[in-house]
């Protein structure tokens, strides 16, 4: 780990201020769209639009970096990153607002690529999963510190998105000024979705559904929050609660996963998130519920977003696996466009108001339960001793990073055959 922070510390600390900028400017426009009198349907279209956006970066950021270089396509994202944080407090109109999110979706994307193939170079064989571990976690605790920057300026004026801002800019600073080299950049030939779904139905259904789950969860909760009267430091804190679910069940849940059939832990843990989401569409009027809720669906629809992943890959060839990452990823994206959409016409006044929101994932997650025992009476299970490991990935991550993963469960394997082969 030590070996890892000495080669990449800038890079890490850059992607940390960054995704504090992402998670700062994400709450805090669900936040201001309240103020500025926007309807929900037209928030989720503003919200739609970063996972549209993503899902353009993450295909075409791959071939920007192969004609200009890692550092010109950093600071040019970065450029309009910033721009256009700047932009919403100028332009309070929702249709700005949505061609804003497509920006900053593209651009976040094409960031991520960059840098998860510059860590990816910066590691070797032996650390790698460290370093994609370490990456992870700090993707998630920039997430999490800046629902406490919400609190810093009144979300009615500027200083809250001219700190989202400043924090993006300075992002870049030590990435583009360390010595590291920039690496050569390679990706591999995606796998067709009609192959991956004939591979494995479960991981690219799951992989739909779950992306309709993290694009409600992190797109629509602050506006959740301010549909249903909670106070700033409520709104900070509900969103927060998400992701700090994410970190503390993920490892738990990933042991558990190297221990027992994943199907049927993926049955269990999408039963328990659409527990928790029926339990505060119930009894939403008490925050304490929404906090536990709230907890208990990132604690659980995160992981699953690995354990989908790693289920996957018990069907797939070694060889293929790296293949596989850029269809899983796309089929994702396509769920994550859907889902804030969807969610904020659930939340229509017309509709069922601000529990739309929970409804909506509660019903991904429990249609997720089921498919998941459907298919267990459609294939014998795997032998667990046959399973690859788990690798720690959040629904954030680019390709490049499920390739890294794909790489780390590929060599762990081949070390666990090398052992019993010699005992």
């Amino acid at each position: 780990m030590i070996q890892v922070l000495s080669s990449a510390w800038a890079l890490l600390l850059g992607m940390g201020l960054l995704m504090v900028g992402n998670g700062l400017q994400g709450t805090i426009l669900g936040v201001r769209g309240e103020i500025e009198g926007f309807s929900t349907l037209e928030m989720s279209f503003v919200m739609s639009a970063y996972f549209l956006g993503f899902l353009g970066g993450s295909r075409l950021a791959p071939e920007m970096i192969r004609r200009v270089g890692h550092v010109r396509v950093f600071a040019a994202l970065a450029s309009f990153i910033s721009a256009v944080m700047i932009m919403y407090p100028m332009l309070a109109d929702p249709i700005a607002w949505a061609l804003g999110r497509v920006v900053i979706g593209f651009c976040f994307s094409g960031v991520y690529v960059t840098a998860e193939s510059w860590l990816n170079n910066a590691a070797s064989n032996e650390n790698r999963g460290q370093a994609l571990s370490l990456y992870m976690i700090v993707q998630m605790t920039g997430i999490i510190s800046a629902q406490a920057l919400v609190l810093v300026g009144d979300p009615a004026g500027y200083e809250t998105f001219v700190i989202a801002s400043i924090l993006v800019s300075v992002s870049f600073a030590p990435i583009l000024l360390s010595i590291s080299p920039t690496p050569a950049f390679d990706t591999t030939k995606p796998m067709t979705l009609k192959k991956l779904l004939e591979t494995s139905p479960l991981g690219c259904v799951g992989m739909f559904l779950l992306g309709g789950v993290f694009s409600a969860q992190f797109g629509m909760a602050a506006v959740f929050g301010a549909r249903a009267g909670l106070s700033l430091v409520e709104i900070s804190t509900f969103v927060a609660a998400f992701y700090i679910g994410a970190v503390v069940l993920q490892y738990p849940l990933g042991w558990f996963s190297d221990r027992m059939d994943r199907r049927f832990l993926i049955l269990l843990v999408a039963l328990a998130g659409a527990g928790g989401a029926t339990i505060a569409m119930m009894m939403g009027g008490s925050f304490p519920i929404l906090l536990a809720s709230a907890f208990l669906i990132g604690g659980t629809s995160n992981p699953l977003y690995s354990l989908l992943i790693a289920h996957a890959n018990d069907f797939l060839e070694y060889e293929d696996m790296a293949a596989a990452s850029g269809g899983l990823v796309f089929i994702n994206g396509l769920g994550a466009i859907a889902g804030p959409l969807i969610t904020g016409w659930l939340m229509g006044d017309a509709i069922f108001g601000p529990s739309g929101f929970f409804l909506f994932i509660a019903a991904l997650l429990l249609a997720m339960a089921l498919y998941a025992l459907y298919r267990t009476t459609q294939r014998a299970s795997i032998p667990v001793d046959e399973t690859g490991t788990m690798s720690t990935l959040y629904p954030t991550s680019s390709p490049v990073a499920l390739e890294v993963a794909q790489e780390v469960a590929i060599e762990a394997a081949e070390a666990e055959q090398a052992e019993q082969e010699d005992a």
